[in-house]
């Protein structure tokens, strides 16, 4: 019987349970103008396809070196549930956020950030992880 009741409870919670596998941070969006940017200047073959690119707070820039990693993020949570189903959105890093301090781990270019979220001028929660 108390198997049948763990059973029970740990199939619930498993359905309502959301897996995180990589880190967990903040994200913003942030309008154009998007040039000269950290990484790469006034280059404008540094944007992916799409426009889907990041710039990172001091903690992922690491003094320039996080410039082309890419990520791959997914909105979990935010005001107003926000967030695209189980959307995800791969990105590029071009520039260090141009704030400071950066509102967010991850400020997403307006493309990127409407892949994931409803609402463009909220700060979500994300998970992400380098790819």
């Amino acid at each position: 019987m108390r198997l049948l009741v763990l059973s029970i409870v740990l199939s619930l919670l498993c359905r309502e349970a959301k897996l995180v596998l990589g880190d967990i941070g903040t994200a913003t969006s942030y309008r154009p103008p998007y040039i000269p940017t950290g990484c790469f200047g006034n280059q404008q073959d540094q944007f992916p396809p799409g426009n889907l690119f990041v710039a990172v707070s001091e903690g992922l820039w690491d003094n320039g070196a996080a410039c082309g990693r890419r990520y791959r993020l997914r909105c979990l949570s935010g005001h107003k549930k926000p967030c695209k189903g189980g959307a995800t959105v791969d990105v590029k890093v071009v520039d260090l956020c141009r704030r400071s301090p950066c509102p967010s781990t991850i400020a997403m270019s307006t493309d990127a950030f409407a892949t994931i979220s409803r609402s463009p001028s909220t700060k979500i929660n994300v998970e992400y992880i380098q790819i």
